[in-house]
């Protein structure tokens, strides 16, 4: 059955692949069932009818089995007949003991709350399963993604078994029988099969199909030809186009570390054949690959878990962050343009475009992303827009075939998704999608155990505290702390858990300072009054008349947390608190894709600098340097109604910030068309002022004509000095 060498070191990925399926029989047997399990995707968000537990449940059962055969348990696992029989035994076991705990729950109610008057007595097998499910949880993530999963998960299950009746302040908690812990942990909405895997199940897995259908059609060709013709003629294009391509890409990946594999290897040597330095060229692929998880619709899977999360619709979530991801990508843009002036590089090379795979490929990008953004626009869920998506672009890419057998033209050869290309689309899909599939059922153990234990409420508490109430101190707590546990977590996991923890906290921070405007205006509400008389503070009897500014910021530090927590909504209308919410969630997303950059774990720069063979650590350190917009956005979505503007007020903020990130951009460069002296960065200093000022006009336009006048009087000082030399 197996033809591998005896000692080779386990490697099956490759079985999920087209080329790699036909190994053997086994591997035929593996990739049939991934392809099946595609399907199964599919049918189960447009047609079938299942419970939600159960479509969960055989979600994360196909998942283990396949992750149990393909990823490795340790190093120098060695790949036989013998361990391969382990891992599909193990594999099949996880799955059986998951449906088995599917098929237990009305069963375990009838049996068990007539009798005991209790909903959670478990037999034998049943907490065989149970512990089985557990145990399959934290080896697979491990396998996936390492050791920080399993650990958090292990502590989070200790937490709410023993660990809390032992910590001191807001995170001591009362420990909770293990029957009961088992069955939040197995039933809950917030535990393994519930939202979180739900998340999976529904969108990231049916998103991820769609990315593997564009692949397998030709679409990332397309990608870079138009980024070619789009930025290849103009000075530094070569790093334009992996500015551009990485932009576009991102609406098939999803993922900086994919992104950064598929565009680099084509981007970074025309960057360097350009002339530009090694680490700059892996610099800026690693950015622009990280900011494809910040171009929607996909988003890296971020939209869907804000969206489940919030309860915003999926839509709206997408249409505020076109702006945003815009100006994050030409925030790069205009790092890449003062490099190529500042060292004379990036002309001299016409970049050859194969204009067979531009049109070829065109109407297999564009017409089924169009019609997946039409029906998110028009309302239905994304499972169903992706499940259409795709079919369309099966059907776009019979049409092409088509027409281009009849026109018989040879620039104009479209790939055609016969069932080899399909099948090839379903296993590039399922094994993108294994990972995301296992850490968010993981994910929901340590979920369920945090909001059992109340224990988010003392984060927040904490961030609370930490910060003093100033926004932009808990927003540099939460980056450090995004920081950290992406050393060690996939992009989508960092931002999960820590939105759990501290998105309450962070919108809270921001309500809190529309109720400190409202005390200093004063307070006639008599409902609202009664609420404020459960503060302690003698500046609850001057509310009625309004408070000074120092005043109405004492009262707010001495509300108890319990009673902000009712106060807040009525204090503020409905739709701003959902404004909060929203900013909250995107600020830590945001913030959470800067482990793709920043050292010492970086995960997309490490592998843009074995494509360039530049050093990792200094690689890090330039894509760290390129994108500072992870930075600055999050900043002007606290401190700006960027997302929550107008049309015309977002497009005021969004274009005269394009003048300060420049101008932002200019004096980390110390160089902007040419060198600076001091009076320019005086200039470029109080025009980035000017630029951010949020909605006027004035300023914005002064702030705007300093930036432009520095660029265009250190061009001038640059030909001068040229000239001269």
């Amino acid at each position: 059955m197996m033809e591998e060498n005896e000692h080779e070191i386990i490697g099956r990925g490759h079985w999920l692949s087209i080329d790699g399926a036909f190994e053997s029989k086994t591997s035929i047997v593996i990739a049939a069932f991934a392809v099946m399990f595609g399907v199964w995707h599919i049918l189960t968000n447009i047609w079938l009818i299942e419970p939600g537990l159960w479509q969960n449940a055989i979600h994360f059962a196909g998942f283990a089995f396949l992750a149990s055969v393909i990823h490795s348990p340790f190093s120098g696992y060695k790949n036989t007949p013998t361990t391969l029989a382990i891992d599909i035994v193990y594999g099949l076991i996880v799955a059986a003991s998951a449906l088995w705990m599917a098929g237990i729950e009305d069963a375990l109610y009838e049996r068990t709350l007539a009798v005991t008057g209790q909903a959670w007595q478990f037999q034998a097998l049943d907490w065989i399963a149970g512990f089985i499910l557990i145990f399959a949880a934290l080896d697979l993530s491990r396998r996936v993604s390492g050791w920080v999963i399993p650990i958090l998960v292990i502590l989070s299950l200790s937490y709410i078994l023993f660990l809390g009746g032992y910590l001191p302040g807001v995170f001591r908690a009362a420990s909770l029988p293990l029957n009961d812990v088992m069955f939040r942990t197995m039933f809950n909405d917030e535990g393994m099969f519930g939202i979180l895997a739900s998340i999976s199940s529904t969108n990231i897995t049916l998103f991820m199909i769609f990315g593997g259908f564009l692949v397998a059609s030709g679409a990332s060709d397309f990608v870079i030809e138009l980024s070619k013709m789009v930025a290849g003629r103009i000075r530094g294009g070569a790093a334009f186009v992996a500015v551009l391509s990485s932009a576009l890409t991102g609406t098939i990946s999803g993922s900086a570390i994919a992104n950064t594999a598929s565009t680099g290897v084509i981007t970074i040597p025309l960057m360097k054949s350009n002339g530009f330095r090694a680490r700059f060229a892996a610099g800026v692929e690693a950015a622009s690959s990280t900011g494809g998880q910040l171009m929607p619709p996909i988003m890296g899977a971020g939209a869907f878990v804000m969206a489940s999360y919030t309860s915003i619709p999926y839509s709206t979530i997408v249409t505020v962050s076109i702006m945003p991801a815009v100006l994050y990508f030409l925030s790069v843009a205009f790092i890449v343009r003062i490099e190529a002036v500042k060292y004379n590089v990036g002309d001299g090379q016409d970049l050859a475009i194969d204009y067979g795979k531009l049109v070829s490929g065109g109407l297999t990008f564009i017409l089924p992303l169009t019609v997946m953004i039409w029906l998110l626009m028009s309302g239905v869920t994304p499972s169903y827009a992706a499940s259409w998506a795709i079919a369309a672009l099966v059907i776009v890419s019979w049409g092409t075939w088509i027409v281009a057998k009849i026109l018989n033209r040879a620039n104009f050869q479209p790939i055609l998704m016969d069932h080899r290309r399909i099948t090839d689309a379903f296993l590039i899909g399922i094994k993108s999608s294994i990972m995301t599939g296992i850490l968010l059922v993981a994910i929901g153990i340590m979920n369920n155990a945090i909001v059992t234990s109340g224990v988010g409420n003392g984060f927040s508490l904490m961030i609370a505290q930490w910060s003093q109430g100033s926004l932009v101190i808990a927003i540099l707590l939460i980056a450090l702390a995004s920081l950290v546990l992406g050393m060690g977590l996939p992009v989508t996991a960092a931002y999960i858990i820590l939105a759990i923890l501290t998105a309450p906290a962070l919108a809270g921070i921001m309500a809190d300072g529309l109720i400190t405007e409202q005390l200093v205006a004063g307070v006639s509400d008599p409902m609202k009054l009664a609420m404020f008389a459960l503060v302690d503070s003698p500046h609850v009897a001057d509310l009625a008349t309004g408070l000074t500014p120092q005043a109405a910021g004492e009262l707010m530090d001495a509300i108890p947390f319990e009673v902000a927590i009712t106060l807040r909504p009525l204090m503020i209308a409905p739709e701003v608190q959902t404004v909060f919410l929203l900013t909250a969630h995107l600020i830590i997303f945001w913030l959470s894709q800067d482990s793709n950059v920043t050292p010492p774990v970086c995960l997309a720069a490490f592998t843009a600098a074995g494509i360039a063979g530049s050093k990792p650590m200094a690689t890090g350190f330039q894509s760290w340097k390129i994108a500072k917009g992870l930075y600055i956005v999050p900043l002007m979505f606290a401190y700006t109604p960027l997302i929550s503007g107008d049309f015309m007020q977002v497009m005021q903020i969004g274009i005269f910030a394009l003048f300060g990130i420049y101008a932002f951009n200019a004096l980390i460069q110390n160089y902007a068309e040419g060198p600076l002296n001091i009076l320019f960065i005086i200039m470029l200093i109080v025009g980035a002022v000017g630029a951010f000022y949020p909605l006027h006009l004035i300023y914005n336009i002064i702030g705007a004509a300093l930036v432009m006048a520095v660029g265009v009087l250190s061009h001038r000082r640059a030909r001068q000095g040229a000239e001269t030399a």
